[in-house]
C-alpha cells in the first residue's frame, strides 16, 4: 500500500491521502497529481500537480518559482506563486523535501489542475537522478505498474482488510465514470464516519453542512474547523457537475417573459463567498455625517501647491478619504482585527482592499501602509490600479494587474458616491472585520456654530460601516466613525 505526503494550499488538499490494496489499479484521477516510485528507473519521488485554489478553478499559471532544483523546503515554506483569473496565491509546503525538479517554467502558459508541475524527493542526492526526467514519464510509469496485477492469481493476492476494499471499489467506481469528479471528501478508512475535529463537527451542525462532502486539510485528510467555514456547497456543485462549465460560456437564453444569463465560474465563487460571509459573520452597521468643507478646502491647497508639476496627477477627495481611514484606524489599533477562530489577530499595518470596476470585471487591489504614507503615495498607488482595469477608448484594458495589489488587505473601503448613493450597508470579506461604504457629497443646510447666521450651507458626505461583531464591539465601532469624523472635518491632523 501506499500513501502521499501531502502538499496543501489554503483550503484545498494538491493531494489526497489514498489507501489502495498492492492488487488494484490506480485511479487515473490520482495518477494526474502524482506518482510515486512503482517503477525502478527512479529512485522514490512524488510528481505534484497543478493545485485547484477555489472550488470553481479549473487551470491557472505559475507567476514565480520561489525554490530551484535542489533546494529543500520544510513545513510552511512558499513553493511557488500560482495565478489564477482573480488573484496570486501562495502554494505552501505541509512537509519537508527537496525540490528534485521544476516540470514548467514561470510565466503566462495555462496549466490545468493536476498536470505535473514539479518533482520532489526526500533525499538531496537523489535529485541528480531527474536531471532528464519529463512530465510525461510519470503518466507512462504509473500504468505500466499497475499492468501486472490486472489478473493476479488466488495464491499471490492479499488479503485486503476491510478498508482497503472499500476503498477498492471506490476507485474502481471512479475509474469507470466517464465524467471528472472533485476531490474525495476525507473520511475514515472504513467509510463510516468523518475524521473531523470537535469544532469542525459543531460548525457544520450550526452552518446546516454535510460533513461528508467537506474536504480536509488538517493531517491525513481530518477536516478542520477552517475548512468548514471555507466550504462553499453551491460553488462546490459548480465544479462538480461538468454541465456548469458548458452554462458559464453559453449564449443568454430566452424564455417566455424572462431571459436567463449565464454566470461566469469567477462570478459564481464571488456570489458563494459572500453568501458564506454573510451567513457565518455577525453583521452590524454604524452610519455617521461628515463635513467635508475643511477637506475640500486642503485638497485644493495642495493642489495648487502641485500644479508646478506637470507630471504629478492632482489629487482627489477618495485618496485623502483613504489617509483618514488609515488615521482612524491608527488611533483605534483594535478595529483592524481579524477573526481566528480561538484569538482575534490584530494587525500592525493598515492595508486597504479598494473596490473597482462591477460584475465580472469587479477587483478589489490592495493599497499597503495607509496609515504611514503620503496622499499623493496614494493617489499614485491609486491611480495605477485604475489604469490597469479601467478600459480605454479602444475597451481594452492595460492590466493584468500589478501582482503587488493583487492579495487581501485588513479592511475594504466602497465607494459607491460616484452612482449618487447615499449610504450602503456592505457585506464584510472573511477574513476581514470591517467594510466602509462611503455616499456621495451632498450640499446641506446645517446649524450654524460661528457667526451670526444661524444656518449655513455645507458639503456633507454619508459614510457607512459594517463590523464583525465578533471582532468589534459597538463601542468599539463608534470610536472608530468618530475618530474617521474628526480627521476629515480636521484634516490638518492627517499630516501629524
Amino acid at each position: 500500500m501506499a500513501s502521499s505526503r501531502i502538499l496543501s494550499i489554503g483550503a484545498r488538499n494538491v493531494v489526497q491521502r489514498v489507501l489502495l490494496p498492492a492488487t488494484t489499479t490506480t485511479p487515473k484521477k490520482f495518477t494526474a497529481l502524482f506518482a510515486r516510485r512503482w517503477f525502478a528507473s527512479y529512485p522514490s519521488h512524488e510528481v505534484v500537480g497543478m493545485p485547484s485554489l477555489s472550488p470553481t478553478m479549473e487551470s491557472g499559471s505559475i507567476a514565480s518559482w520561489n525554490l530551484q532544483e535542489g533546494d529543500s523546503f520544510a513545513a510552511g515554506d512558499i513553493i511557488c506563486s500560482v495565478e489564477t483569473d482573480k488573484a496570486t496565491v501562495d502554494f505552501e509546503a505541509q512537509d519537508d523535501g527537496v525540490v528534485a525538479k521544476l516540470l514548467v517554467e514561470a510565466g503566462p502558459a495555462v496549466i490545468n489542475c493536476g498536470e505535473p508541475i514539479m518533482v520532489t524527493v526526500e533525499d538531496e542526492e537523489d535529485v541528480g537522478a531527474f536531471k532528464d526526467f519529463v512530465a510525461s514519464s510519470a503518466a507512462a510509469a504509473a500504468p505500466a505498474a499497475a499492468a501486472p496485477t490486472e489478473e493476479p492469481t488466488p495464491a499471490a493476492e492479499p488479503v485486503a482488510p476491510p478498508a482497503a476494499a472499500a476503498a477498492a471499489a471506490a476507485a474502481a467506481a471512479a475509474a469507470a465514470a466517464a465524467a471528472p469528479t472533485p476531490a474525495a471528501p476525507a473520511v475514515a478508512l472504513g467509510g463510516e464516519r468523518v475524521v473531523a475535529s470537535p469544532l469542525a463537527h459543531m460548525l457544520a451542525k450550526e452552518l446546516g453542512h454535510d460533513i461528508s462532502a467537506i474536504v480536509g486539510t488538517g493531517p491525513g485528510g481530518r477536516v478542520i474547523a477552517a475548512d468548514v467555514k471555507e466550504f462553499v456547497p453551491a460553488a462546490a456543485a459548480a465544479a462538480e457537475t461538468p454541465a456548469a462549465t458548458a452554462i458559464a460560456t453559453a449564449a443568454p437564453i430566452p424564455g417566455v417573459g424572462y431571459t436567463d444569463y449565464a454566470l461566469s465560474a469567477s462570478a459564481q465563487e464571488l456570489a458563494a463567498r459572500l453568501a458564506q460571509s454573510k451567513r457565518n459573520v455577525p453583521h452590524y452597521y454604524l452610519t455617521i455625517d461628515v463635513t467635508m468643507d475643511e477637506l475640500l478646502k486642503m485638497r485644493t491647497t495642495l493642489n495648487n501647491a502641485m500644479s508646478s508639476d506637470d507630471d504629478a496627477p492632482s489629487l482627489g477627495v477618495y485618496e485623502m478619504l483613504l489617509k483618514a481611514v488609515g488615521a482612524a484606524t491608527k488611533a483605534v489599533p483594535t478595529a483592524n482585527a481579524s477573526w481566528m477562530e480561538s484569538v482575534v489577530r490584530v494587525y500592525d499595518s493598515v492595508d486597504i482592499n479598494v473596490a473597482v470596476g462591477n460584475g465580472d470585471a469587479l477587483y478589489t487591489p490592495v493599497i499597503r501602509d495607509v496609515a504611514t504614507r503620503g496622499v499623493k503615495s496614494l493617489s499614485q498607488d491609486l491611480a495605477r490600479c485604475v489604469a490597469a482595469l479601467e478600459p480605454n477608448e479602444e475597451g481594452e484594458t492595460v492590466g493584468p494587474l500589478p501582482e503587488e495589489f493583487m492579495s487581501m488587505g485588513t479592511l475594504t473601503v466602497i465607494n459607491l458616491g460616484m452612482y449618487g448613493i447615499k449610504s450602503c450597508a456592505p457585506i464584510i470579506r472573511e477574513p476581514q472585520a470591517t467594510v466602509l461604504a462611503f455616499g456621495g457629497l451632498e450640499n446641506r443646510i446645517v446649524p450654524n456654530d460661528d457667526g451670526e447666521d444661524l444656518y449655513k450651507q455645507s458639503v456633507v458626505m454619508t459614510a457607512t460601516m459594517s463590523f464583525d461583531h465578533r471582532v468589534v464591539d459597538g463601542a468599539v465601532g463608534a470610536q472608530w466613525l468618530a475618530a474617521f469624523k474628526s480627521h476629515v472635518e480636521n484634516p490638518t491632523t492627517l499630516l501629524l
